[in-house]
């Protein structure tokens, strides 16, 4: 899969856009900007746009084309962002650290999945947010991107396990009209969640 990500970054054109998707941009703008991490960020369209909106931004993916990329956009757009190469598993930082996690189109399989959810909430602090939009398994209807395979589709129901114990805020499974590059158009199906890690957590 590495050598794929590659492969379609390497195009000269920005994959799914320069713009940031559009879920988080709106989820971003109600918050006070702190320390962010964006697992699977790709070409960098949100990690370049939350910078310009105050974020100290950490990004990753295993993709160096995608690296390469997200570092020239934010160069273009006169910001600075961290974005190292790793990949979900193998990716580590401290506990506690982040005020905002958002994983947006980061589809794994099942195993991996539920492992770097379980991190991600290790990885925010108490009162940090998880934003989150990902293909349903409706999508396979639909002709405008994501994964092929049911397997890394994720709905509601398999979110709310993942991450049982926070508060969420917003879940939803709906049709929406995507506008991200060339692999991103048209009518889709997401699933969305926004939810808070406990500020005091039950021991």
């Amino acid at each position: 899969m590495q050598q794929f990500w590659n492969d379609r970054y390497r195009q000269q054109e920005m994959v799914y856009g320069s713009e940031p998707n559009v879920f988080f941009k709106e989820q971003l703008q109600g918050l006070k900007p702190g320390k962010l991490l964006l697992p699977a960020e790709g070409e960098g369209r949100n990690a370049v746009y939350a910078a310009s909106q105050g974020w100290d931004v950490l990004a990753f993916d295993y993709s160096e084309a995608g690296q390469a990329k997200a570092l020239a956009l934010a160069a273009k757009q006169g910001v600075s962002i961290d974005y190292r190469l790793a990949d979900a598993e193998g990716f580590k930082t401290e506990p506690e650290s982040f005020d905002a996690v958002a994983l947006i189109y980061a589809h794994l399989p099942a195993d991996l999945r539920q492992a770097l959810h379980r991190k991600v909430q290790q990885w925010l602090k108490p009162g940090g947010i998880i934003i989150l939009e990902a293909f349903h398994p409706k999508q396979l209807g639909y002709t405008s991107g994501g994964p092929k395979d049911e397997s890394m589709l994720y709905t509601a129901d398999m979110l709310l396990q993942d991450f049982a114990g926070m508060e969420v805020k917003v879940l939803e499974e709906k049709e929406v009209t995507l506008n991200e590059g060339a692999h991103h158009s048209g009518a889709g199906f997401v699933t969305r969640l926004v939810a808070t890690k406990p500020k005091e957590q039950i021991r």
